[in-house]
């Protein structure tokens, strides 16, 4: 099997509009995390979210590009370009025809369904823009990345609720390591922050109104974001033989599905995904030093991830670092585990931990190091990003430092 490495990394979150401002944010423990400003707005009980700001789409791209892309394509392109700028690879010749794109995402495009239901339902208009159908299609994202950067090989979109990226990204290390292709872009993005993205989780009554606090006993909920993660997945001894800076290697990861229930999560689900990533990375529990966790702020999350996370470490649990940004740009749901992907790689490149802010008060059923507060300077030669899905659909990727 051939290794597998990143080159490349590229995001647009409510931390920063590039990596090296969301690695700042990360370390100084900012929040994205604020009032949201969109129509009708005031007709939701939930008003606060992870909203990507200052983000002119009209500067970026052109009229007739405006017409193909939601607001979830526009943030993967945007990514894309960064992290294959950083990559430096070139997709020509027998390189592009084999490279593709493989992006999760849960929704798609979701501010064009609100948009044109708007029209016709509320507006009472007859006809809509002869691409609605392109702009909003889940593979819309992947398929403008792969026209734009000359990618002729295995392209489509994963969509697994909140694994979709985690999902994606390894489909996309799968066929890097097999030799199926030289490089993959992968990753994920998400825009459900509009009325009707909101009004719909409302629904599920598992939203927090003031803010996002993982492992914290007073936690009341998850917090929306929206923004992509992407990056470049790469066969070593191609990056190598070009001379690219490798940010980290994805050495492992696996998938497993609850079969129990199609939002309340399972503790042995979770725990055979992190068990098996370790198998298929051929490590032991105690050389892992860091998980980014799934870590949503709901209180069925939260504990069930760290009572996972004690059944697969035993003993070493106690000494993991384990945290959740989410507590600073939200939860992207399809999207959430490509921007979580940097906390990773942070971790493991500038020995910076990542913290879990607002957190306020010990929970006995998280019990763990959530590196509360405030970034921690640390050593990590191993770490894991967990994904956790309603549909009990869960992804864990393992990656080492270089």
């Amino acid at each position: 099997m051939k290794r597998v490495v990143i080159t490349g990394a590229g995001t647009i979150n409510s931390l920063g509009h590039s990596v090296p401002d969301t690695f700042e944010a990360m370390r100084e423990g900012r929040c994205g995390i604020g009032e949201l400003e969109f129509r009708d707005v005031e007709r939701l009980a939930i008003r606060i979210g992870g909203q990507v700001r200052g983000f002119e789409a009209e500067g970026r791209f052109n009229r007739q590009q405006m017409s193909l892309y939601d607001r979830f394509t526009q943030f993967t392109l945007t990514a894309a370009k960064e992290a294959i700028e950083q990559s430096g690879i070139v997709f020509s010749g027998e390189v592009a025809a084999k490279s593709g794109v493989v992006l999760g995402t849960a929704g798609g495009g979701v501010s064009t369904w609100d948009d044109n239901y708007r029209a016709v339902y509320e507006e009472g208009k007859n006809r809509v823009h002869p691409f609605v159908v392109p702009k909003l299609m889940n593979n819309a994202a992947a398929s403008h990345v792969s026209m734009e950067f000359n990618l002729k090989g295995p392209s489509f979109t994963v969509s697994t609720a909140c694994a979709s990226s985690n999902h994606a990204m390894a489909q996309a290390f799968q066929m890097v390591r097999s030799g199926m292709a030289p490089a993959m872009i992968t990753g994920g993005s998400e825009s459900m922050l509009c009325f009707g993205g909101v009004k719909a989780w409302e629904g599920l009554r598992v939203m927090s109104k003031d803010a996002c606090r993982p492992f914290s006993a007073n936690r009341n909920g998850m917090v929306q974001g929206e923004g992509a993660g992407i990056f470049v997945f790469e066969e070593y001894e191609h990056a190598k033989a070009r001379g690219a800076d490798i940010l980290c290697e994805v050495i492992g990861f696996a998938m497993s599905s609850d079969a129990a229930d199609i939002v309340m999560p399972s503790k042995q689900g979770a725990a055979r995904a992190m068990a098996g990533a370790l198998s298929d990375a051929r490590i032991n529990p105690d050389e892992v030093g860091y998980i980014n966790a799934h870590g949503t702020g709901t209180a069925a999350n939260d504990k069930t991830e760290c009572a996972a996370v004690a059944d697969v470490f035993g003993p070493h649990a106690d000494n993991l670092m384990i945290s959740s940004t989410k507590s600073m740009h939200g939860h992207l749901i399809g999207g959430t585990g490509a921007v979580e992907l940097l906390a990773c790689i942070m971790a493991l490149r500038e020995g910076v931990i990542a913290p879990t802010i607002s957190y306020e008060e010990p929970d006995p059923e998280c019990a763990l190091d959530v590196v509360p507060n405030e970034a921690r300077e640390a050593k990590v030669n191993v770490a894991l990003t967990n994904a956790f899905a309603f549909g009990g659909l869960n992804a864990v990727l393992a990656l080492r430092q270089v």
